[in-house]
């Protein structure tokens, strides 16, 4: 007992290492023991103290980096060895790699818990507000708020959707971060909120959308909501209860300027066609006269949601005309979706085609040097979302009919039929001779996938005119694509190759130098050219279950309705 009471004294006092003869004499009286006993005690304790400081000064570097590390976390971070955590608590991989960096302790102090609160109630700009990322945010579950953080940056930095899971297709690269190490650091350096804004796409579209969904957002929480137009065919020149509704909606939308002097409109319903609407129009008005300038308003509406811009209010423009801000909120969200999925750094030359509303945008160094129409596939045949590059110029392609073709529409086809259509059968497949006739033109752009997807020209430019261009069996037609690929042999330096093999009138490949990247995006709403968003379709019901996984109810979308589709690539 007193050689346990001895070695607590100077364990607890080191100062007694420094023991003399004398006092060592002293002690052992103190203690009744002889002195040359203590004086063993006393030599044994000064090595034991000796060997006891090695450790120390081993651990010393480890604790001035621990020390270090703690100097770059905020003033009132729990310290690492305060609060363990368990690691069985803990179940996704992304959360344990967190932990593992913090030793299995407590990472989120009460200022960066505050600073994630109000990240996530900022969450609207995304259009992400109808996810509950964190159920509990007064609660203080340490380990439900690491995993909230990270499927909040998940959804900000590549989508919460995975669109893989949608598509049997898709090719487009998707964004690639840690999100971890990322939240590790923005956490011991306290600014969370940097971090986060920089996880979702800067570019100016992104905000114009983000902006737009606030917008209408807001509007669908305070509008009455929009009371369905009556069915029934209003034309130029018919007075109908129904045209101060349609009037009010082509102003809300934009189609019509907003008017400065309402009894301007309303005093005359008998005045000439003046592109001023009213802009708040009761619905219980007085049957007002349907003018020119409403009609052709109305056209431009219709041509944005690929209706036959004709002017008249049917069955289809009213589907539109009945769609409120609710509609344009929730398909506002899913645009913002789709772009979280694209890489932030597009090549800065490339193509993108909006199959959702049939339009191509050549970029060359970052800037639009090119646009125009083109003609997809029709729903039940989509264009699928790709990313594959132009490899080569095809002159005066010849077409082998696909088998789905060969055996569908054309399962009945005779001799007469080939050769009226420059067609052969070789080796059992009906193979289109080149010429004007040619399904797929007079060029072709040859893309190197997979798929069979490829940009063509068609014999049957007469389609470009028409607003639904959503016809084909899932290739990209191009508008006035001569031009186009004339276009892309100067830009590549193949002119003359270019120029030679298509004077020849026989197939000839014409390489391009360098492979030029092709985007098949799904944009349904996107910036117009005007700087103003665009709203179209939804051709392939592709949105729904994207917006019901951002927490929207299931919508009956208007759809594309393919009519008199041609037999064609």
């Amino acid at each position: 007992m007193i050689g346990l009471a001895t070695d607590s004294l100077f364990t607890c006092h080191p100062s007694f290492s420094h023991i003399g003869e004398e006092q060592s004499y002293r002690v052992g009286e103190a203690f009744g023991r002889p002195a040359r006993w203590v004086r063993m005690i006393v030599k044994t304790l000064r090595m034991r103290l000796i060997l006891a400081a090695v450790p120390l000064i081993t651990l010393a570097p480890a604790g001035f980096a621990f020390a270090q590390d703690a100097a770059t976390l905020p003033a009132d971070a729990p310290s690492k060895r305060s609060i363990a955590i368990a690691k069985q608590a803990v179940t996704d991989p992304a959360s344990r790699a967190v932990y593992a960096k913090a030793g299995w302790r407590a990472v989120w102090s009460a200022r960066n818990s505050e600073a994630f609160d109000r990240v996530l109630a900022d969450r609207a700009r995304h259009g992400l507000d109808r996810i509950a990322f964190l159920a509990d945010p007064v609660g203080n579950d340490d380990v439900a708020r690491t995993k909230a953080a990270l499927e909040y940056a998940g959804a900000l930095s590549q989508g919460r959707v995975d669109p893989a899971s949608l598509h049997e297709v898709y090719t487009l690269p998707r964004p690639k971060s840690d999100l971890a190490a990322g939240l590790t650091r923005a956490l011991a350096k306290g600014d969370l909120a940097a971090w986060f804004d920089g996880l979702a796409p800067q570019d100016a579209e992104y905000k114009a959308l983000s902006e737009a969904y606030l917008a209408f957002s807001a509007k669908a929480t305070v509008a009455t909501p929009v009371q369905a137009i009556p069915s029934g065919v209003i034309r130029v020149g018919n007075r109908d209860a129904r045209v101060a509704t349609i009037v009010e909606q082509l102003v809300e939308s934009g189609y019509l300027p907003t008017v400065t002097d309402p009894g301007s409109v309303a005093a005359d319903p008998l005045a000439p066609a003046s592109p001023i609407a009213l802009s708040h129009a009761p619905s219980t008005a007085a049957p007002m006269l349907y003018t020119q300038a409403m009609a052709d308003a109305l056209k431009g509406l219709q041509t944005d949601y690929g209706i036959a811009a004709d002017g008249i209010v049917g069955p289809e423009t009213l589907k539109v005309l009945n769609l409120g801000a609710g509609d344009r909120a929730r398909a506002l969200a899913v645009g913002l979706e789709r772009r979280r999925w694209l890489t932030r750094t597009p090549p800065a030359t490339r193509i993108d085609v909006n199959t959702a509303a049939a339009q191509l945008r050549y970029y060359r160094d970052g800037a639009v040097v090119d646009q125009r129409k083109v003609i997809v596939g029709e729903p039940g045949r989509e264009t699928p979302a790709l990313s594959s590059p132009i490899y080569r110029l095809v002159a005066n392609p010849t077409w082998t009919v696909p088998k789905s073709i060969q055996n569908g529409e054309m399962a009945n086809v005779g001799e007469d039929y080939l050769a009226a259509h420059n067609m052969v059968l070789r080796d059992g497949w009906i193979v289109q001779q080149p010429g004007p006739s040619n399904a797929l033109g007079l060029v072709k752009f040859d893309m190197a996938n997979d798929q069979a997807i490829y940009l063509h020209d068609t014999s049957a430019p007469g389609l470009f005119e028409r607003s639904q261009r959503h016809l084909s069996h899932g290739c990209v037609r191009v508008e006035d694509a001569l031009g186009f690929a004339q276009m892309l042999a100067e830009d590549q330096g193949v002119t003359e190759a270019w120029q030679t093999a298509q004077a020849s009138g026989e197939m000839t490949f014409v390489p391009l130098p360098r492979r030029i990247p092709v985007r098949l995006l799904y944009h349904n709403v996107y910036v117009d050219d005007g700087g103003r968003v665009a709203f179209r379709t939804d051709p392939y019901g592709w949105n729904d279950p994207i917006a019901e996984q951002l927490g929207f109810a299931k919508a009956s979308a208007k759809r594309a309705e393919a009519q008199a589709i041609d037999i064609g690539p």
